[in-house]
């Protein structure tokens, strides 16, 4: 078995690096793996099997790292997968370990962010076509009404590294306007996609300075860091010597360069079979 028993966090790509970063800026004395999906990327326009398929893999796999709680750092596999492996495949795994998501502790104080009662998604095709989001937030805030809006261009353009180019204006604002023409009242936007934080100077450009535009890194920080407080014999489980480990099942080599763009220099990877 594996001496250290680190966080593990998984993503489809490399979104997920953008909590991480907070996770880590949170509990800098933890250790953390972190797994990128990215020979498989992106999964926000796969079906449920598959999301569910691939990311059951992926936590297997960060179990076997000896990771004892696993974070989904991924809306699409958050969506998708994570109530299936919670209800079903944990408890014939290993019923201690956990896994975690980044829907629910977002939902879960959105609504304390509007004063209109009207939130607007900004997510993947998968995100937004498995409506977590409004039934989430409708379990919490039952009088705020969600409206959503599928961005899928938005992924390639940060990964790409033009999100921050010219070339970026165009596809956000016809996302943007797309979501406010439904509701002339939304007053607050979440990002429901690990990637587009990197687009909020672009994003906070063009929208009314009135709307909030959230990105949901320091909410699911925070709640982690809330989760270990309430679960003290999880918390002592977990490892604490300040390492970060980064794998990916694409590329070693351009996975530490785009890691780069979120992660705010290169990273030394190392590749991961699933």
């Amino acid at each position: 078995m594996p001496s250290q028993s680190p966080i593990g966090v998984f993503d489809s790509g490399l979104g997920g690096l953008t909590v991480l970063k907070e996770m880590v800026r949170k509990l800098p004395d933890h250790d953390f793996i972190y797994l990128g999906d990215n020979a498989r990327a992106p999964y926000g326009p796969r079906d449920f099997e598959t999301v569910y398929q691939f990311t059951l893999q992926a936590v297997q796999w960060l179990f076997d790292q000896g990771c004892p709680l696993v974070i989904l750092a991924c809306n699409t596999a958050s969506a998708k997968s994570l109530r299936t492996i919670q209800q079903k495949n944990l408890p014939l795994i290993d019923p201690s370990k956990r896994v975690l998501g980044v829907i629910r502790p977002t939902t879960e104080v959105i609504g304390d962010y509007t004063e209109t009662n009207h939130i607007g998604i900004l997510g993947t095709e998968g995100t937004v076509d498995s409506g977590s989001y409004v039934i989430e937030i409708q379990k919490s805030f039952p009088d705020v009404i969600v409206y959503q809006q599928a961005c899928p261009a938005w992924v390639e353009l940060v990964e790409s590294g033009e999100h921050l180019t010219p070339k970026a204006v165009e596809p956000v604002k016809a996302c943007l306007d797309a979501l406010l023409q439904q509701c002339e009242g939304i007053d607050t936007i979440l990002l429901g996609c690990t990637h587009y934080p990197l687009l909020m100077p672009v994003i906070q450009q063009l929208v009314h300075p009135a709307i909030q535009v959230i990105a949901q890194g320091e909410i699911v920080a925070e709640s982690l860091v809330h989760y270990l407080q309430r679960h003290l014999e999880m918390a002592g489980r977990l490892s604490c010597s300040g390492t970060i480990r980064f794998y990916t099942t694409g590329d070693v080599e351009k996975f530490g360069h785009q890691a780069g763009i979120f992660w705010g220099e290169e990273v030394k990877a190392s590749r991961a079979s699933l």
